[in-house]
């Protein structure tokens, strides 16, 4: 116990020392839990809308002001012609184009329907989709309009016929997409603080040459690696206090379960991934090495996450893939905990979970470091 209570003791005091690594470690992952909660976001607001009015009635005017009164749509500029609407579309200077043809007010009075014609610029599948969706709400809504205004019998009738429908959403009201964000960086920063920095720090021991001096000590490998694992995993944890910290300051992040489930949860996930830091440390030779190693797995397990997207609307094999992702498995924890009050009960699964991974992980991390004696 004193050997590895005096390798941790080497380890502060080498972070210490080195005055780059301390905003790493702390300045630039809260600089970028501000950035990328308010970035990473999935949420449609000013919709780029261009306007081709060839009827300018009343009745295409407050169609256009339905779409001006939405907090989804900037009507971004008007056009005349199909030749500019294309062109308009080409160069992406709008996202959809509302085509209002001529005599539509006419059509309405008349034949009690009328076409419109909406251009999307789909080269993003995700904002063409949605933005199309509230296209069709829109104009859902000013049909509804236009039937109580010019056939009130016939609006009446249907009312009474109609479902009155009351949404409720659970677990995040107000549909603040942040929310559902923070949890996710939090898992994300934590992976980093792990992953990355205790893979590098014995790759950096093998280039300075320390860790000759170490190999010919009576240190065996498991009291190496465990010294080399507790001041990451104790940072990565302070970390975590001040994402929290953040989270409910800057963004109003609720905390509806515990806290302490949290931590554990967290402390089990760390353990994981500071150990599969080590592990790959071990097989690369320079930092560069083990920098380009950690980050092919970073990016692959962040994308397989479910941060930006549902894991259950990836592809099968992405799904099966994903059962090997630590990350996905916190993200998950966090959510449950942080956003509906889960008890250790409802995230037992993905506990036990990781810690069978930071138990195979750590035996790897062990038996992969040659200790030359």
């Amino acid at each position: 116990m004193r050997t590895i209570l005096f390798i941790i003791q080497k380890e502060f005091i080498q972070l210490r020392r080195n005055r780059v690594m301390i905003p790493i470690l702390f300045f630039i992952p809260l600089v970028q839990l501000i950035i990328l909660v308010n970035a990473a976001t999935l949420e449609m607001k000013n919709i780029n809308l261009v306007v081709m009015d060839l009827d300018n009635s009343e009745a295409s005017r407050t169609l256009i002001s339905k779409f001006s009164s939405s907090p989804f749509f900037r009507i971004s500029g008007t056009c005349y012609t199909q030749e500019d609407a294309n062109r308009i579309l080409q160069t992406n200077e709008a996202d959809l184009i509302v085509d209002i043809p001529q005599h539509f007010e006419r059509d309405l009075v008349r034949q009690n329907k009328a076409g419109i014609q909406v251009l999307a610029n789909a080269i993003n599948g995700t904002v063409a989709a949605i933005s199309n969706s509230f296209v069709n709400l829109i104009i859902a809504g000013y049909n509804k309009d236009v039937i109580v205004k010019w056939h009130p019998a016939e609006a009446i009738a249907a009312e009474g016929k109609a479902l009155n429908i009351i949404s409720s959403f659970w677990f995040n009201p107000e549909l603040n997409y942040k929310i559902f964000m923070v949890p996710a960086i939090l898992a994300i920063l934590v992976t980093i603080i792990g992953m990355f920095l205790a893979g590098l720090n014995l790759v950096r021991e093998k280039e300075i040459g320390t860790i000759e001096q170490i190999n010919v000590t009576p240190v065996k490998k498991y009291q190496f690696i465990i010294g080399k694992l507790i001041p990451f995993w104790f940072v990565a944890m302070i970390e975590l206090t001040f994402g929290l910290l953040l989270g409910r300051l800057l963004f109003n992040m609720p905390v509806v379960g515990s806290l302490w489930l949290i931590y554990g949860v967290t402390m089990m996930y760390l353990l994981l991934v500071l150990a599969f830091g080590l592990f790959m440390s071990t097989a690369a030779e320079t930092q560069q090495q083990a920098m380009f190693i950690t980050f092919f797995f970073m990016i692959v397990f962040v994308m397989l996450s479910g941060v930006f997207t549902p894991v259950e609307s990836m592809p099968g094999w992405a799904q099966k893939l994903n059962i090997i992702n630590p990350i996905a498995y916190l993200m998950k924890a966090l959510r449950m905990i942080m956003l509906k009050g889960s008890v250790f009960a409802d995230v037992s699964k993905e506990f036990f979970i990781l810690l069978g991974y930071a138990v195979f992980a750590f035996g790897m991390a062990v038996w992969r470091y040659r200790k030359v004696s």
